[in-house]
C-alpha cells in the first residue's frame, strides 16, 4: 500500500503519465463556490412561485402556451429576457444539450447580441467553456445573470450563461435565434457538470415540479417559415403538463440513463412490417429524444432496413439516391400531394412496465417534408430522415407529431399525440399500447456499460506500470547523490526531499 500511495504521489507530482481514456472532474475553484453560494441565497429573496406541493398535471398553464416560434428545419425558440437593464434574445430549445449560450459578439448570421457590459447584474467566472455539437461548435466564456421568460413562469432567476465569442457552422444564414437553451442533465454541461443547466435553477430557485413539456407545431409546413402567412409556433410548459396541447392517453417510457434523455427503443415497423431488427441496432451508441434536431436519426444499419421497406411499400416509382441521403429534393407537380404514396413508420418503446411497450406512429406528413416552391409547376419534399453514427435521435421529424413530457422527477419521457398534429384535417401521429415484449430481449442495449470498468482496469494497469516505471527511473538518476545510512544502504526519503527542495 505504501508503494502504491508513493506511486499516486509520484504520478499527481510529475504529470508524466495521463490515461486518455480517462476523464476525471474539473476542480471548480474557491471563488467559483463562493459565488454560486452568493447567488444562491440572493435569488432566495426574488419574487416566484411554488408549485412544489401541486401534483403534475393540476395546475394550468395556459400563460406558457404557444410561448415558442419555429424555423421549421431549424429549430424553436423562447423569448428570454437576460441582465439588467434587459436584452431580448432569442433561444434556441434544445433537449439533447445542458448549456445555456448566447451569442456574445456580432457575426454574419447574427444581428442581435448579447453584451455583458451593459448588464450590471452579469459575473463572469473566468472559466472559458466550448461545445461541439453533431453539427456546428462554439467557445466562449462562462458568468452568471439574471434572467426572465416574459411568457414564462413569474419570477427572476440566477443562471450560468455562456457567451459565445466564436463559432463554426452552429449559428446558420437565416435563423432567428441568437443561443440555445440547454434543457438536458448536468452531467452534459460543460466545462464540467458543476455547471448548473438552466432548467435545474428554475427547479431549485423558484420550486417548480422537476418536469418540462414540449409542443411542436410544424408539422406539414414548409421548411422556410418566413413563407408561411402565419408564424410556426410551439409551446415550452415549465413545472409541469398543459392537458389542452394533446389528445387521448400519455404514455410513458424510463429514462435509462441521466445525460441525454436517453430512452429504449425494442423494435421499428415500416407499413405495418417489422424489420425484423435485433433490439440492440436501435440503441446502438444510445436512443434519445433530442428537439435541437431536425430529423429524424437512425443508426447505419437501422436506416438501410428502413429505407428499403419504404422503397418495397412505397407506390412511387424509384428516386435517386439523392433523395435518401438527403441531397437531393423529390419534385410533383403543382398540387400533388404524394403523402399518401409512402407508409407509416411505428418506433415501439419499452413501458414502465418492463415486460409491456407502446408504438410512436408517424404518417408520411411528417417524414415527407414539404420545401419552399422553386417554381410554378412542380412542389418539392425532403426525405426527414437521416443515418446517424452516434445513435438513434428522435428529432423533430417525430417530436412534431407528439406532446413530448420530460417527467424529470421520475425519470420518464411521456407521448401523446399533439393537439396540433393535423395536416388537411386528418392527424398525422398515432399511439396505442399496451404490447407484449415477449419477443424482444430483456436488454437492449450492447455491452457498452460492461466494457468500461474493463477499460478503467487497463488504464488504471497502465497508470501503475507507468508509475512503477517512473519510481525506479528516479532512484537510479538519484542515486549517485545519495546519502548513505549505516547499513551502507541509501536513503530513499533524503533523495526525494533533496529532488523536490
Amino acid at each position: 500500500m505504501q508503494l502504491l500511495a508513493g506511486i499516486l504521489l509520484f504520478l499527481s507530482a510529475l504529470g508524466c503519465c495521463r490515461a486518455g481514456s480517462l476523464r476525471l472532474p474539473l476542480k471548480v475553484s474557491p471563488t467559483y463556490n463562493a459565488s454560486g453560494e452568493l447567488l444562491e441565497k440572493r435569488s432566495r429573496l426574488l419574487e416566484g412561485i411554488s408549485l412544489a406541493s401541486k401534483p403534475v398535471g393540476s395546475v394550468s398553464f395556459v400563460s406558457m402556451v404557444n410561448n415558442l416560434k419555429g424555423d421549421v428545419g431549424r429549430g424553436y425558440y423562447l423569448e428570454i429576457l437576460i441582465g439588467v437593464p434587459a436584452q431580448k434574445m432569442n433561444i434556441l430549445v434544445d433537449t439533447g444539450s445542458s448549456n445555456f449560450a448566447v451569442a456574445g459578439a456580432p457575426s454574419s448570421n447574427v444581428e442581435t447580441y448579447f453584451n455583458p457590459q451593459r448588464s450590471t447584474t452579469y459575473k463572469s467566472l473566468n472559466l472559458d467553456v466550448s461545445v461541439r455539437y453533431t453539427q456546428g461548435s462554439w467557445m466562449g466564456q462562462l458568468g452568471t445573470d439574471v434572467m426572465t421568460i416574459p411568457k414564462g413562469l413569474n419570477g427572476t432567476v440566477t443562471i450560468n450563461i455562456a457567451t459565445i465569442l466564436q463559432s463554426e457552422d452552429f449559428f446558420l444564414p437565416g435563423i432567428k435565434w441568437q443561443g440555445i437553451l440547454g434543457l438536458a442533465y448536468r452531467m452534459l454541461a460543460k466545462p464540467s457538470s458543476s455547471v448548473e443547466p438552466f432548467f435545474d435553477s428554475l427547479v431549485r430557485q423558484l420550486g417548480i415540479p422537476d418536469v418540462f413539456s414540449l409542443q411542436m407545431c410544424g408539422a406539414g409546413l414548409s421548411l422556410r417559415a418566413e413563407e408561411q402567412s402565419s408564424p410556426v409556433e410551439g409551446s415550452l410548459i415549465m413545472g409541469g403538463i398543459e392537458p389542452s396541447l394533446s389528445q387521448g392517453e400519455t404514455w410513458y417510457t424510463p429514462i435509462k440513463e441521466e445525460w441525454y434523455y436517453q430512452i429504449e427503443v425494442l423494435k421499428l415497423e415500416v407499413g405495418g412490417q417489422n424489420l425484423n431488427l435485433d433490439c440492440t441496432e436501435y440503441n446502438t451508441d444510445k436512443a434519445i429524444v433530442d428537439s435541437g434536431t431536425t430529423l429524424l436519426r437512425l443508426p447505419v444499419n437501422v436506416f438501410l432496413a428502413v429505407v428499403m421497406a419504404i422503397k418495397e411499400g412505397s407506390k412511387v416509382e424509384e428516386f435517386a439516391d439523392g433523395f435518401w441521403s438527403g441531397s437531393q429534393l423529390a419534385c410533383w407537380p403543382q398540387g400533388t400531394k404524394p403523402w399518401s404514396f409512402f407508409p407509416k413508420i411505428s418506433i415501439y418503446l419499452r413501458g414502465e412496465n418492463a415486460t409491456q411497450s407502446f408504438r410512436i406512429t408517424i404518417l408520411p406528413q411528417l417524414y415527407i417534408q414539404p420545401m419552399a416552391d422553386i417554381g410554378a409547376l412542380v412542389e418539392c419534399y425532403r426525405f426527414g430522415i437521416s443515418s446517424s453514427s452516434n445513435g438513434l435521435v428522435l428529432g423533430a421529424t417525430v417530436m412534431e407529431g407528439f406532446y413530448v413530457i420530460f417527467d424529470r422527477a421520475q425519470k420518464r419521457v411521456g407521448f401523446a399525440t399533439s393537439s396540433c398534429a393535423v395536416v388537411d384535417g386528418s392527424s398525422v401521429s398515432e399511439i396505442a399500447g399496451p404490447f407484449s415484449v415477449a419477443d424482444v430481449s430483456n436488454n437492449c442495449f450492447r455491452e457498452r456499460r460492461r466494457t468500461e470498468p474493463a477499460l478503467w482496469i487497463i488504464s488504471y494497469s497502465l497508470i501503475a506500470l507507468c508509475g512503477i516505471t517512473l519510481f525506479i527511473s528516479i532512484i537510479l538518476l538519484v542515486l549517485p547523490c545519495g546519502q548513505r545510512n549505516s547499513n551502507g544502504l541509501t536513503d530513499d526519503s533524503s533523495l526525494i526531499r533533496h529532488r523536490w527542495k
